[in-house]
């Protein structure tokens, strides 16, 4: 049987509170950037709500991967694209989702310190305690003993598919896993979006409906 970490699903209303809380320390530190950088692909939603809370125009992608299956703690993180535009003399602000381990926080700052930034300093919306770079600015610590793995709206359905195919042992219908997500996961997600995903392909040939169903969805049509 899989190991499934424990989960929480992070909701909209939440994140909303979290990107004010950041800008507002941002704000009263005065230190409004530039330029904001968004660590992508988890760190590019929480880079723009901050960038309409701080009247900050200008955005910049910098892709960085964590290697290995959704909702492990471990594993190299890598910065595999560049930086897409110039941050030379500015004042750059970085952002990401959260800092877990912390490493692609601290490659980013150090790749944008060494194109040239006037100044650097860092953003996550949530911050476990021990990681290996401490943002600047964060809303909310999470104890390392309480560690959970996030599902953030814009990760929900790569999280989904890939915590479901954990979850999917051999004979196991999708009510099974539904019910192994809630239980062992504490991630309860409705039977729909299960269905979708297994539509997708994304579950394997070991997930069959729970009443054996053999229809397939239908296929979109071109407009004539």
């Amino acid at each position: 049987m899989a190991d499934l970490p424990r989960c929480r699903r992070a909701s909209w209303e939440e994140i909303d509170a979290w990107a004010d809380r950041v800008a507002d320390a941002v704000r009263a530190a005065d230190a409004i950037p530039e330029t904001i950088v968004g660590l992508t692909r988890g760190g590019w939603v929480p880079a723009r709500l901050l960038c309409d809370r701080l009247g900050v125009k200008r955005l910049v992608s910098l892709r960085a991967q964590h290697w290995g299956v959704t909702a492990t703690r471990t594993g190299a993180a890598e910065l595999t694209e560049g930086l897409s535009g110039p941050v030379a003399g500015q004042s750059i602000l970085v952002a990401d989702d959260i800092t877990d381990t912390g490493e692609s926080l601290a490659l980013a700052v150090t790749h944008v310190r060494d194109a040239g930034a006037r100044r650097v300093e860092s953003a996550a919306l949530l911050h476990i305690a021990g990681a290996k770079h401490v943002p600047t600015y964060f809303a909310e610590e999470i104890a390392r003993e309480a560690w959970a793995w996030i599902v953030f709206p814009w990760n929900y359905w790569e999280d989904l598919a890939a915590l479901a195919a954990r979850a999917a042992e051999p004979g196991t219908d999708l009510a099974g896993i539904r019910r192994a997500l809630a239980e062992r996961a504490g991630l309860r997600v409705p039977a729909a979006d299960l269905a979708r995903v297994a539509a997708w392909g994304a579950l394997g040939p070991a997930a069959p409906s729970s009443t054996g169903s053999k229809r397939r969805p239908p296929r979109a049509r071109r407009a004539p």
